[in-house]
């Protein structure tokens, strides 16, 4: 593990234990060469995963960009930070047992707004509204429509 402050490779692990929640472990490092110290989070992988984009493109998994995306639909919502590291830890969970190398980035979508569902409808319509393209008003209505259900409140008794 390169150091952060000098770049030098030889840094040695002073203290390793597992993350609270047990989906990384958890390292305090210090550089044999400046002296500095650092903490690690290194987590179990699976299965490498590829993301296959709509127009075809195929990329590596990046959990830090989903683990991103999550925290930008959920700010300044009532939304712990574990509750979101769990949700993000479960999709990645789904995707590495699922058998396949190849996810299509709708999947992860659905996943993620299935997630954002439970956890607050306010972060969901976000996640959905750049998910989804939305264009004009008229998709938000109609995903709150979607939301509010058959038996569910309408709009007008919002």
């Amino acid at each position: 593990m390169k150091c952060p402050y000098c770049g030098c490779d030889d840094t040695q692990v002073k203290d390793s234990r597992p993350t609270e929640d047990n989906t990384a472990i958890r390292r305090r490092r210090i550089c044999s060469a400046c002296g500095g110290r650092f903490t690690t989070f290194e987590r179990i992988q699976l299965r490498e995963l590829t993301v296959i984009k709509r127009s075809g493109r195929r990329v590596p998994f990046d959990r830090e960009k989903l683990a991103r995306s999550v925290r930008i639909a959920t700010r300044k919502r009532p939304v712990e930070p574990d509750q979101q590291e769990r949700m993000v830890s479960g999709i990645v969970r789904q995707l590495e047992s699922s058998g396949e190398s190849d996810v299509k980035a709708s999947d992860i979508g659905h996943l993620v707004m299935e997630g954002l569902k439970v956890l607050d409808d306010v972060a969901y319509v976000r996640f959905a509204s750049v998910y989804k393209n939305f264009r004009e008003a008229k998709d938000f209505e109609a995903l709150l429509d979607e939301m509010s259900g058959p038996e569910g409140p309408g709009l007008e008794d919002r």
